[in-house]
């Protein structure tokens, strides 16, 4: 899933720095990824660490987590139910296809026509399951991780929901199947949230806290909006050329309230390492980040370059950035 500021090629670099700093043998900690997006870093480490605590304020992402971190003992039957929901006849009518497709009435071209009915389709019939209680939880969720992963395949967008495509792109035209999101099995449950962090902070304790907040101004919650509505399915009336949703927005994406906001998460922490991802263009410079983490315990940081992403407007011409890795030692 191509995704804002995921730390899928920064792996390798965080992981390396979380050994170094804490050790190698990570079986007996607890990790919270706290701002997780799409679940990156906490799938990485669920194998190797005894807990990891997942969380993040957009529902989409708690679907996607509650699925790749939540679940980890085996789903009989799983690609059954896949398959079933594949031969479901297209619902015609629906949300989706109404408000965000080309045939729907508007002038709204996400998805394809066919491939809006088909997320119409899944979507209900995932819900239906569901509510006959002919599934449990973790059904529920890897049913509806997999959906939002299988509908972002054949999305007419660039990288995220704030525009579609004028014309259909060549992956839109593919028609969406249902496929599973695989997630890794293993002995240990983990847990999954979808709050604010500054608010999580305080009914939560562990070892390492991973942070990963908006750089700059970005708010999730309008660029992937329309994941949100497949992941809620509720009747609300979509608004302007996009048809976003009402969301919260993050106090983290503000300049005026980060450093705050920071400070605070900080203050109520209680974990003995704390790892912080910002790069060179982010709202906080390095220094400022310093002065606060400084406060509190014992500061260092890492820092390495990597490609950046480019959209097709070409806003940045920069090729490269700098990611740092802040520490601190409590």
């Amino acid at each position: 899933m191509h995704y804002l500021g995921s730390k899928k090629k920064l792996i390798p670099f965080i992981q390396d720095t979380v050994r170094n700093v804490v050790g190698t043998d990570l079986s007996q900690i607890t990790l919270c990824d706290m701002f997780a997006g799409t679940g990156i870093v906490g799938r990485r480490f669920k194998t190797s660490v005894e807990e990891v605590i997942s969380n993040d304020l957009e529902f989409y992402a708690y679907v996607l987590n509650r699925n790749y971190i939540g679940n980890h003992e085996v789903i009989s039957g799983c690609q059954q139910y896949i398959d079933d929901l594949n031969q479901l006849p297209l619902v015609q009518d629906g949300f989706i296809f109404k408000n965000y497709c080309r045939g729907g009435g508007t002038d709204r071209q996400f998805f394809s026509d066919h491939n809006g009915k088909k997320i119409d389709t899944l979507r209900q019939g995932i819900e239906s399951l569901k509510q006959i209680s002919s599934i449990d939880d973790d059904l529920y969720y890897f049913l509806l991780a997999s959906l939002i992963e299988s509908a972002d395949k054949v999305a007419n967008v660039t990288a995220h929901f704030t525009a579609y495509l004028k014309s259909l792109d060549q992956k839109a035209q593919k028609p969406l199947v249902l496929e599973p999101a695989p997630f890794e099995v293993n002995d240990n449950t983990h847990r999954v949230f979808n709050e604010n962090a500054n608010t999580l902070i305080k009914q939560i304790t562990g070892d390492i806290l991973y942070l990963d907040p908006p750089y700059g101004n970005r708010q999730y919650g309008g660029d992937y909006h329309l994941l949100n509505t497949i992941a809620i399915y509720d009747n609300f009336v979509p608004s302007g050329k996009t048809g976003r949703r009402d969301y919260q927005r993050s106090t983290w994406a503000s300049r005026r309230t980060v450093e705050k906001e920071l400070d605070d998460l900080l203050a109520h922490a209680q974990f003995k390492y704390i790892f912080l991802s910002y790069n060179n263009e982010g709202t906080m410079s390095p220094k400022t980040i310093e002065s606060i983490m400084s406060k509190y315990g014992r500061y260092d940081f890492v820092s390495t370059e990597y490609k950046r992403f480019k959209s097709s407007s070409g806003v940045h011409k920069a090729s490269k950035t700098t990611e740092y890795l802040h520490i601190l030692e409590m």
